[in-house]
């Protein structure tokens, strides 16, 4: 009984220990760079990492990124300059671009379209409209010498909150050991990846998510005897107080099939300039995002840049 139980252990271990390089060797586990908050207040990648982004079961995507001397996947870095044009583009993971190559992001497919202008993509996973506006506040020497600046939001999703907080509890989470041996076993990272170990997690948060959604209930029906979108424009127009938009140089990217047309009407009440992709999505005969993923695909990110670059007249 003692020798079927160590042979079984031998057994199970080799197995693992075979899955593990092959996961390895094909690559089916994606790269995170690590993230920090840095002296500003600014969540992002730390600088000078390089490694792949990977989607699906069975590398479905598998593309390169690249984090500048700024902390952003990007192609270039970033040097504003009063003598240069330049463009900003800020926003979450649609923007960060790790489902693409760096080198063909939507900032390049810009450049592609235009002469003589830099495009500087400000992209970080989970962002929101208070860390975007946070940023520019933070970075306003930079922002200020910047030609164009285009925020993407989502509606009403990016305006749940009304002023900025780091998220210190996930930097923290990020680094503690349990995702540090994540990140070491392979095996463990692509079995999380696809879904594998969700039974385990769901163990583990059960108590933190019930207590979560029982607070997201009792919000939801108190949001049920006012409107919703007024709880929204109030979030934005709180975060304009504290971090002012130069409008005659800044525009929000988003999809007006999925905005609402109360906030739409505000912002052209309020002098704030649109850019909608939203149109060229529908008329789109090819898919515009990933099959197994709601991020963009390039034909997609290929539509997102010509709106931009037809609506600035760049």
């Amino acid at each position: 009984m003692v020798k079927l139980f160590v042979k079984s252990l031998v057994y199970i271990f080799l197995i693992l220990l075979a899955l593990e390089l092959l996961v390895r060797v094909f690559h089916l586990y994606p790269e995170d760079s690590p993230r920090y908050i840095d002296n500003h207040g600014v969540e992002k990648r730390v600088p000078h990492f390089r490694g792949y982004s990977v989607t699906g079961n069975r590398r479905q995507n598998f593309s390169e990124y690249r984090i500048n001397n700024q902390g952003f996947n990007s192609y270039r870095e970033f040097t504003p300059s009063h003598s240069k044009n330049e463009l900003a583009l800020i926003g979450d993971s649609f923007i960060q671009g790790f489902h693409q190559n760096y080198y063909n992001s939507i900032g390049k497919k810009i450049e592609n379209r235009t002469d003589e202008i830099e495009v500087y993509e400000y992209g970080y996973a989970g962002w929101d409209l208070a860390d975007q506006l946070h940023l520019i506040h933070a970075y306003s020497d930079d922002f200020e010498k910047i030609d164009k600046i285009i925020i993407y939001v989502k509606y009403p999703m990016d305006f749940q909150r009304p002023d900025y907080v780091p998220n210190i509890n996930r930097i923290r989470t990020l680094n503690s050991t349990t995702f540090k041996i994540r990140d070491n076993i392979k095996l463990l990272y692509y079995a999380s990846q696809i879904g594998i170990l969700d039974p385990v997690k769901n163990i583990i948060i059960a108590q933190q998510d019930t207590k979560n959604n029982t607070n997201q209930s009792k919000k939801a029906d108190q949001a049920t005897n006012r409107e919703l979108d007024n709880i929204y424009i109030e979030n934005f127009e709180k975060l304009l107080k504290k971090y002012p938009l130069d409008k005659t140089k800044t525009s929000l990217l988003l999809d007006k099939r999925h905005t609402s047309p109360t906030f739409i009407s505000y912002c052209e009440e309020n002098g704030i300039d649109i850019i909608d992709f939203g149109f060229r999505f529908e008329q789109s005969k090819r898919p515009v995002t990933l099959i197994y993923d709601k991020h963009w695909s390039n034909h997609g990110r290929s539509l997102v840049a010509q709106s931009i670059v037809s609506h600035l007249k760049l």
